[in-house]
């Protein structure tokens, strides 16, 4: 099975806001065996939306779209369809008092005409019930098409899509299944990993395919197997994954698509009953945001510091001028230093630090622009590490932090 995605509205094409909902809608048509060919963002132009619908038409089957729905004149959604599918307006009752009761409700106040107009819908479209909202979906069918219009905003497209376009598709298409499987992996890069695993990847039956995701210190390899038997694609694809931890079980973090280094670090530390702390420079509070970004943060991570200056981290963190004017500020001594310091001020187990030239300026240091050293104290003693991290300055800060996050991860292990 095909879809198409559809996002209505020049806010999109000007990069005034992010496009949220074809990513969402996308998970959710996969996880039912339906795969999404396309993504396209339109215009608020009604020849452009028109065309639009057209070059999709039975070339998938099911289009989804989202905004251009709302009560003013350049929500234009509705009127188009009418035209695509030689149809005409008529006012949903039902919707109507929905619509009335909502804001009276909400907003303490009486519905105007415009409110009211909501309830217009399409004459051939089924209704879909927006219980979050005023503007309802619609669904809609042509040729060998299935047209399912829903509004932008994001908490009412997500409400429709899981109760009330997604049962609905499942009663109406056989589906394939569509099994995923991601395994984090950190430390190495694309083409190492691809080296490593080339034989096994070679041989995976013709059913799974393997696609290579890479971020900063970091990829993730996801496996997707498709066919009928959901019980036969299981059984593969677990039996796939055990053969590639024999193969790099030693950068292996985790297994969920949605699990990063930092939820890994987490469980990690939860596991053990471990604390960690950080002292940052160049990373900026990269890696506490990183942590702390993890629900139940606080049972780990004590706290951080940024001493981004070279006055803080001797004011304020204490590291002694003499070792920054022997060793420099970008050093091994500072890095660990900063770390040793960091773990006696919040008392925690770990503590991590990072200082470096992020660039473009050199700053306080003579060191070279993307060099970053990182220091990290045990309860057994401090030692350090050394990266050569590059440009620009978003990718040393990024990269500075990955690296930090995967120190922590392996002192973990060791304990």
């Amino acid at each position: 099975m095909k879809a198409a995605i559809i996002t209505v509205g020049d806010e999109i094409l000007i990069g005034q806001i992010t496009d949220t909902n074809s990513g969402y809608i996308a998970k959710a048509l996969d996880k039912i065996g339906i795969g999404v060919h396309e993504m396209l963002s339109v215009s608020d132009d009604r020849l452009h939306i028109l065309n639009t619908l057209a070059h999709l038409q039975n070339r998938v089957d099911v289009v989804i779209i989202t905004g251009g729905l709302g009560p003013t004149k350049d929500d234009i959604t509705k009127k188009t369809l009418c035209e695509y599918f030689d149809d005409h307006l008529v006012r949903d009752l039902q919707v109507e008092a929905h619509v009335i009761a909502l804001i009276e409700r909400a907003m303490k106040r009486t519905a105007s005409q415009i409110n009211k107009d909501q309830a217009l819908v399409p004459s051939k479209s089924t209704v879909l019930h927006n219980a979050v909202g005023t503007a309802p979906g619609m669904w809609l069918h042509k040729g060998n098409t299935v047209f399912i219009s829903l509004p932008g905003v994001p908490y009412e497209m997500k409400y429709l899509m899981e109760n009330e376009v997604i049962p609905r598709l499942k009663v109406q298409f056989e589906r394939p299944y569509i099994i995923h499987k991601t395994i984090l992996t950190y430390g190495q890069g694309e083409s190492h990993i691809a080296e490593r695993i080339e034989g096994w990847e070679n041989n995976l039956p013709a059913f799974i395919k393997l696609a290579y995701l890479p971020s900063p210190g970091r990829v993730r390899l996801r496996m997707t197997a498709r066919g009928t038997e959901e019980a036969l694609l299981r059984e593969a694809i677990n039996t796939q994954t055990e053969k590639l931890k024999v193969l790099i079980g030693d950068i292996i973090v985790g297994y969920d698509e949605d699990e990063t280094i930092e939820v890994a670090v987490g469980k990690a530390l939860t596991l053990k009953g471990l604390t960690i702390a950080a002292a940052e420079s160049c990373t900026g509070g990269r890696i506490a945001q990183l942590v702390t970004s993890v629900p139940g943060a606080s049972a780990y991570f004590r706290g951080g510091i940024v001493t981004y200056a070279t006055k803080s981290k001797t004011g304020v963190l204490g590291v002694p001028e003499e070792v920054i004017e022997k060793h420099s500020v970008v050093s091994a001594a500072v890095a660990e230093e900063m770390a040793t310091r960091a773990k006696a001020l919040f008392g925690a187990d770990f503590a991590v630090a990072t200082t470096g030239n992020a660039g473009p300026a050199k700053g306080d240091s003579d060191a070279e622009v993307g060099r970053v050293f990182i220091g990290f104290a045990t309860p057994g003693g401090v030692y350090s590490e050394v990266y050569d991290l590059g440009q620009p300055r978003e990718k040393v800060i990024e990269r500075a932090a990955s690296k930090a996050l995967e120190m922590i991860y392996k002192e973990i292990l060791k304990n």
